[in-house]
């Protein structure tokens, strides 16, 4: 006489079959962002966020600025304004003197 799996047996299967399909369907989905995320990164790579046209690289005191000649566009990368910030302390220090009592 053939042995009938129980409601819970038939439920833990279940759930263990639903579980290995959202984790595969998990994992497709982390594909897909990924690709998109390299598809437009390669859309976008050195081109102005503001008017779309190619950026060139500028040496300002040993920082490479991203610059725009099309609408004259200056774009900084991450630590880049930090960096500017620092050797123009000095600069930047006057211009505030100015407006201070």
């Amino acid at each position: 006489m053939p042995v009938r799996p129980s409601e819970k047996e038939e439920e833990y299967f279940a759930k263990t079959e639903m579980e290995r399909k959202k984790k595969i369907e998990d994992e497709k989905l982390k594909k897909l962002a990924e690709e998109e995320r390299k598809k437009l990164k390669e859309l976008h790579f050195m081109r102005c966020p503001k008017c779309g046209m190619e950026l060139g690289e500028v040496d300002y005191k040993g920082i490479h600025v991203d610059k725009c000649f099309h609408c004259e566009g200056i774009w900084l990368d991450a630590g880049e304004l930090e960096l500017v910030a620092e050797l123009e302390k000095g600069t930047l220090d006057k211009l505030f003197n100015i407006f201070k009592r």
